[in-house]
């Protein structure tokens, strides 16, 4: 079974982070949603999560997808933990998915992740960090570029967690997950 490592930071962006632990759900994925600290997640739009664990019980096991949601402060938040850095970084060089949507490839760019690669997000946010190396495509919901996969913002965290689906578990999930939706498996659109 796929195992997918969904941290939450204080901030974070409610409908990217329960549409992604959602979806992996709805698809037979497991999904361990880990907040930085031990407190309910008070997220951007103030609902308030309770994530599965803590980062510090978790950072240690094997994972197939860890993926960041963003969202203000909680990307902030993701790029000042050393953790985190530490996590993608480990993946990424284990040939392991890494993914991030809205503000939060800003934390795969921080990392040295996107370093010649073609990503993805939330207008202006990795334009404003000026990486280079970086080609930067702002009409793309969802960017895959080998294994590491960026989205634009809550938009599109429909059709982005249906990627992730397709890459860890096969398109006949995505398509039987899209159709649970009443979405259209390729756009997100209702179907």
């Amino acid at each position: 079974m796929a195992k997918v490592l969904i941290p939450l930071a204080q901030g974070c962006e409610e409908l990217e982070a329960v549409t992604l632990i959602d979806l992996f759900r709805r698809a037979g994925i497991e999904v361990i949603s880990a907040g930085l600290d031990a407190e309910p997640v008070k997220a951007s739009r103030g609902v308030v999560l309770v994530p599965d664990t803590t980062l510090d019980q978790v950072h240690d096991q094997a994972f197939d997808l860890i993926v960041l949601p963003g969202g203000l402060p909680g990307t902030e938040r993701l790029n000042k933990d050393p953790r985190i850095k530490a996590l993608v970084q480990r993946m990424a060089a284990a040939g392991k998915y890494v993914a991030a949507i809205c503000a939060a490839p800003s934390v795969l760019g921080n990392a040295g992740l996107l370093q010649g690669r073609k990503a993805t997000s939330y207008p202006g946010v990795l334009e404003k960090m000026a990486l280079s190396g970086v080609t930067i495509l702002d009409n793309t919901p969802v960017v895959t570029d080998g294994r590491i996969v960026t989205s634009r913002g809550p938009g599109t965290a429909l059709l982005f967690a249906l990627d992730l689906i397709e890459k860890l578990v096969g398109e006949a999930k995505r398509l039987e997950v899209a159709k649970g939706l009443l979405s259209d498996p390729h756009t997100g659109h209702p179907a």
